[in-house]
């Protein structure tokens, strides 16, 4: 008897999608209130504007296409609020609306949609922007519009960091990366409810922790900094683009580690997380392939 599998994400579970990605939003919140605290009203605005915005180019992709509108199934809001995390706060608004049409439109809705899409929207998209508008993805503001360097970049200027102020979120950077602390009560929150598991995030982060100190730098204050937490937890873990099986979460989040350990420490630019996660996408496939369960007793196709 045949048997037609859907497309990913393939999650055993009662859960909807929708009821996955409210939890999302839900975990997100923590980092959402935190970036506001630090950066001001301003914060809200652009995560308003970003997922508005996707909401509204999924809808009128799906029109244009004259296919069924997913928008209730809540995954483009969350793409919206995660490219809201990636940027920083003085973002020129149609900048980011540009980068909700990339995320919505060339890399989900091209593919075919929810499940379908190789790599993850919101951190493809804040790539497709950090090429195109360099000087403005860079312009780190904290406060009252003043500009800071970002504990990354003091880190590699051989300055030290304060780990209260990295756990807090009092620093510069992408309105998401502020606050550890924000972000690992999300983690925790998704882990309860059972909507990711552990596997990478623990890998992701675990790796770049161990790899710092061999290196000679300052462990602690490279997975506090950046945006490591934020996508190790919330990016890293998409059910599209990441392996299905525990074993190819591990060695995603492995790989990831080593790549962002080897961009920020060896490459030009002082972050490496986004660019580390979108290569691990697109080896995803292969690790779940070379990870997945042999049936007992089963025999070679």
């Amino acid at each position: 008897m045949s048997q037609i599998v859907a497309a990913s994400p393939h999650v055993t579970t009662k859960n909807s999608t929708a009821v996955i990605m409210r939890d999302v939003l839900i975990a997100l919140a923590p980092a959402v209130i935190a970036g506001c605290v630090v950066f001001g009203l301003r914060a809200l605005l652009v995560v308003a504007v970003t997922t508005a915005a996707c909401v509204f180019f999924e809808w009128g992709f799906e029109k244009l296409c004259h296919t069924p509108s997913s928008i209730s199934d809540l995954s483009a809001a969350v793409t919206g609020v995660l490219l809201a995390m990636n940027l920083p706060v003085s973002i020129p608004l149609w900048q980011a609306v540009f980068g909700a049409l990339v995320a919505m439109v060339a890399v989900k809705g091209l593919f075919g949609g929810i499940g379908k899409n190789f790599a993850n929207p919101a951190i493809t998209a804040r790539i497709v922007m950090f090429l195109a508008f360099s000087k403005t993805m860079t312009a780190w503001v904290f406060p009252d519009a003043v500009s800071t360097a970002t504990p990354l970049a003091m880190m590699a200027s051989g300055e030290s960091v304060d780990y209260l102020t990295l756990l807090l979120g009092n620093h510069g950077g992408c309105l998401g990366e502020t606050s550890a602390l924000a972000l690992l009560i999300g983690f925790a929150y998704l882990l309860i409810r059972g909507v990711i598991s552990w596997h990478t995030p623990v890998c992701f982060v675990g790796t770049v922790f161990v790899m710092s100190l061999i290196l000679g730098q300052d462990a602690v204050g490279q997975i506090l900094s950046g945006g490591l937490m934020l996508g190790a937890i919330f990016m890293a873990t998409d059910y599209s683009t990441t392996p299905s099986t525990n074993w190819g979460r591990v060695l995603f989040g492995i790989g990831a580690g080593l790549l962002t350990v080897l961009i920020r420490f060896y490459g030009a630019y002082a972050e490496g997380v986004s660019f580390a996660i979108l290569f691990m996408n697109i080896l995803t496939p292969y690790l779940s392939k070379w990870t997945e369960t042999k049936p007992f007793g089963g025999v070679a196709a």
